[in-house]
Order: C-alpha cells, then structure tokens, then sequence
C-alpha cells in the first residue's frame, strides 16, 4: 500500500477509536472486566498508530492539565548507518502531543525543541521525558555532546506543549540515553536512565567515560548484567541531588540478573510507576525485544522481576511509558506498521494496562495486524 494512502486511512480509524482489545481479553479474569474467570496467559491487543503523518517513537506520556501529553522521539529517514550504536537513529526535533481521551482525536502542537537550538548539540536526540514541578515543565532529552558522548539535558516551559529552551549544558554528572523521571507522593522526583550497546551505558562501569569500552554485553554471561541507573533531582529539577546509583534487578532467588539472561536483563527504556505502594520498575529487554517489570518497596529498589509486560512487536526496537487517567492504566509503546517494519521508522500506540488481584500486570501480545473477530 502507498505510504500516503496508509497514511489517510490511518487517520480516518483514528476518528472511530484507538485502541481495540481482542475477545481474548472480555471474558477474562482481569480487573476492570466482569465475566466468567480464567486464566489468561497473554492479552492480545489491537492498537493503531496514534500519529501518522510523521515518524514518531519511545512515547513518554503524562497526565498534565486534565490531558495527556505525549512527548515521544521523532525518526526521520535517514543516511546515516545502521549499527550496534544507533547511528540509524539520527532525530532532530521533538513534537508534542496531547489528548483528552484514549482513542479520541490527538492534537499535535508541533516542534518542542529543535537540535538547532541545543548549545552544546552533536547529533541525535533521542527518547525523552518531562516533568512539572514549581509551576514549570522540564523536557529531559539524551543527546550527543560535539564529541559523541551520550549526555543528559534539560529544557524548560511554562506550559506542557512548550516551546522548551534548553539550559546552556547538560547535567552534571549524566550520561547514556532514556531518561524518565518518578515524582513520588513525598514531591521527592528521581531521574533513572541508561541503555546499552549504542545507549553508552557499557562504557561507563567505572564511572568515567571509556572509548573503548565493550560493544554490547555479549562477553559477560556469566557476570551481574549491567544495571540501569538512578539519581535524586535536586528541587529546582535542572541537578542531581546525590552520586549516581545503580538499580539493582534481581531474581527470584534474590540473585543480580546476569549479563547471558537476555530474556530478563536491562537494555534500555526506563521506567517507573506506583501501583497500590509498591513500586513497579519496567524497561526493555532490547535484542529479545521485550518489556519487562520488576516490583520493590523503594524508588531506589531494588526490584525483583515478575515477568512480561509486551510481548516483541513489528521491529525489534520498544520503548513504553505508563499512566492512570480517568481510572484505568494505559501502556504507551511503539512498533513500525505505519514503514512496514522499518525498525528506525516507527509509530506510537496504546493498550490499557491490566492489574490482577495480586498486582501481577497481564503480558500482552500485540503481534496481530487486525482485531479478532467477535
């Protein structure tokens, strides 16, 4: 089908409704459904692209204003390489958008932030998060510094479409890519970021940025994977209260996840919410292309990991956010149906999140093209 032809279609689906969930689902024993109870291994679901005359990714959503908002990462065709260090991935802007109902009409408020206007820019901007706190918005976004070095900066705006203008240098003391920022009911806020391979996260075990540090993790099976990372936010949101930590994931058996465990380990893609006082950390499994969550007691963890979020979708990148609006949790996420499986060409979606009794979040597969059949 033509790109531009798709693309109208798209859109016109996006009038009657978002996201589709299969018959699977209906008669389950899931929260939020009255019906005859089973057990249910994984929710199939049905989402469309929620933006499709644009390229866009990593959506990091939030309730701001009685909307949602949502800031993702916009892919552009691109020549640059496709390689371990992302280099595929070579975005220049952000576009916001927003919605005041899941599966209504999304309005795109247009250009947040451009590279152009970054101080101390190299290249790439890639997935980002925001933050409100004393009557501003914060636009936290990892980019490469001029000398190729992942850093973490902040831009601010008096409202949550922006335009952001970005402070005149990153933040002391970040590094690597994908931050999101947790504010807990105490108004205390922590920012957790890193990814692997083209993330950089590898290439700072020691704290001090390495060259020549590893490619990826496929040499250290056998030892503790390589942990995302989490630091305090100072109140004024643009410092690190304290010295970088790790967060620690662990198994069942209270063990660090090791480096070989690939279905399970950390690759990128952050994330943290709070449901019913415990916490639920989630990211992405990167070249098993899963999402994954681990639950604790603390914002500083550590986790323990429960299991599947999303099951792998069309591309093998996934980067997901998560809310409550209007009493029911939604995942955010992307795959890459509106470029046919162009795995740096993507589109956002949703799915509602679903909670059992005992807290466990319901796996979700959301492989198939088209809604099931009633």
């Amino acid at each position: 089908m033509n790109r531009n032809l798709r693309q109208i279609l798209l859109a016109a689906m996006l009038l009657s409704g978002g996201s589709c969930l299969s018959q699977d689902i209906k008669n389950s024993n899931v929260t939020g459904y009255a019906g005859p109870a089973r057990s249910v291994d994984t929710l199939k679901i049905y989402s469309k692209p929620l933006v499709a005359d644009l390229y866009t990714a990593d959506p990091s959503a939030h309730v701001f204003d009685g909307k949602i908002f949502i800031y993702p990462s916009h892919d552009i065709e691109s020549n640059a390489g496709k390689n371990n260090s992302g280099d595929g991935f070579d975005m220049k802007d952000y576009h916001v958008f927003s919605m005041t109902s899941v599966g209504g009409q999304i309005k795109d408020h247009g250009v947040a932030l451009d590279i152009k206007s970054i101080p101390w820019a190299g290249k790439q901007l890639w997935a980002p998060d925001v933050a409100f706190k004393n009557g501003k918005y914060f636009l936290y976004f990892p980019l490469k510094d001029k000398q190729g070095v992942f850093r973490i900066g902040v831009a601010t705006s008096n409202k949550p479409e922006g335009p952001y203008k970005a402070e005149a240098a990153p933040i002391e003391g970040s590094y690597s890519i994908d931050p999101a920022v947790f504010t807990d009911s105490d108004g205390s806020s922590y920012m957790y970021f890193g990814g692997i391979w083209g993330g950089q996260l590898q290439q700072w075990e020691k704290g001090i940025f390495n060259p020549q540090g590893s490619d990826t993790d496929l040499k250290q099976d056998d030892q503790p994977a390589i942990t995302p990372k989490v630091a305090k936010l100072k109140s004024n949101m643009l410092e690190f209260a304290e010295p970088v930590r790790n967060v620690e994931i662990l198994d069942e058996a209270g063990n660090l996840l090791k480096g070989g465990d690939h279905d399970r380990r950390f690759f990128e893609a952050a994330w943290l919410h709070k449901y019913k006082g415990k916490y639920y950390f989630s990211y992405s499994t990167g070249d098993t292309h899963r999402i994954c969550y681990a639950t604790g007691s603390s914002p500083y963890g550590p986790f323990t990991y429960q299991g599947v979020i999303l099951k792998p979708v069309l591309g093998w990148t996934n980067h997901h956010s998560i809310l409550e609006y209007k009493g029911k949790w939604y995942m955010f996420y992307h795959d890459s149906e509106l470029s046919d499986g162009k795995t740096n060409l993507r589109n956002i979606k949703v799915a509602e999140l679903h909670f059992d009794k005992e807290g466990r979040i319901l796996p979700m597969d959301a492989m198939q093209q088209e809604p099931a059949k009633p």
